[in-house]
């Protein structure tokens, strides 16, 4: 016989938020984004959903679970996946993978496509323009773009391409003046990319666990760090294997750096320093063996 759960109670709390609430959420957001949460992940879940419930007037989780499920609140699920997607990033953050863009690119005299997988509030987006244009001395380098995220905030936010200038802060001067625009008067502490920057690249919504992707390839790069990590390996494989039609034969895979891809799948080979480029005898190895 299976022993009850324990329901966890903290009279302090403005919602009742139980063992087996946590559990629902657990399986709704792996189900949707593939996003493995860890049990310590308790009170960050309950921090930005008891915020969906005050929105929503709703007095408990186990109420706006079951009108989640049931379709009643149907476009509550982007704010659901939203709520629990985390999003940290600065500019040309993890910096050495910069400069290998930009040798990987130089040589090249076809228009350059480059995938950035987890693009948050567009920082990544932007740093990728920038080492573009850099690398061709030019703003409007033959490249393009193409920016996805699950978070629809973020995108939003990525889109206007406007930052405070602390989040610039640890950018050399000369870099900031070239690309960015700075406000004035009511919009002073506050800068705007330049539109060449914004032009260069294509925001759009993507959940790397749909069926089908709404972009297709094959790019030079894909840019998919620290996005992995919040995945289980089975979810790790089936994407990185999914990759591999949509890169270029010497194309380079960037990942964060606490995400080893070595044990995970035989799709990619390590080429340097967290980054990774395609191993077609290592893929089709893998299809043969499933296939056995």
């Amino acid at each position: 016989m299976k022993p009850a759960r324990k329901i966890e109670r903290d009279n302090s709390r403005e919602f009742e938020f139980t063992v087996d609430d946590f559990d629902r959420i657990r399986t709704l957001i792996y189900q949707r984004a593939g996003i493995s949460l860890a049990e310590s992940k308790h009170e960050m879940v309950y921090g930005r959903l008891a915020r969906r419930l005050r929105a929503m007037g709703i007095k408990s989780f186990a109420q706006y679970l079951d009108d989640l499920e049931s379709g009643k609140k149907g476009d509550e699920w982007q704010a659901f996946t939203n709520a629990l997607t985390t999003n940290l990033t600065s500019f040309f953050r993890e910096a050495h993978h910069f400069p290998l863009l930009a040798d990987h690119v130089r040589a090249r005299r076809e228009h350059i496509e480059i995938w950035c997988a987890a693009s948050s509030t567009g920082e990544e987006a932007y740093s990728i323009a920038m080492t573009l244009c850099e690398t061709f001395n030019t703003l409007t380098p033959p490249a393009h773009i193409v920016a996805t995220d699950i978070d629809t905030n973020v995108l939003a936010t990525a889109e206007k391409g406007i930052y405070s200038l602390d989040k610039m802060a640890k950018l050399p001067a000369e870099q900031a003046k070239r690309f960015f625009l700075k406000g004035k008067a009511d919009n002073k502490g506050l800068a705007r990319v330049r539109p060449e920057l914004r032009q260069m690249i294509t925001f759009q919504q993507l959940n790397l666990l749909e069926d089908r992707w709404p972009i297709s390839g094959p790019f030079d790069a894909i840019f998919c760090r620290n996005v992995m990590i919040y995945f289980d390996k089975p979810t790790q494989r089936k994407v990185l294997e999914r990759f591999v039609p949509l890169i270029k034969p010497d194309g380079l895979l960037f990942a964060g750096h606490s995400e080893n891809f070595l044990y995970v799948s035989d799709a990619f080979k390590l080429r340097g320093e967290t980054v990774y480029e395609p191993d077609r005898d290592g893929t089709r190895k893998s299809v043969l063996l499933r296939r056995a």
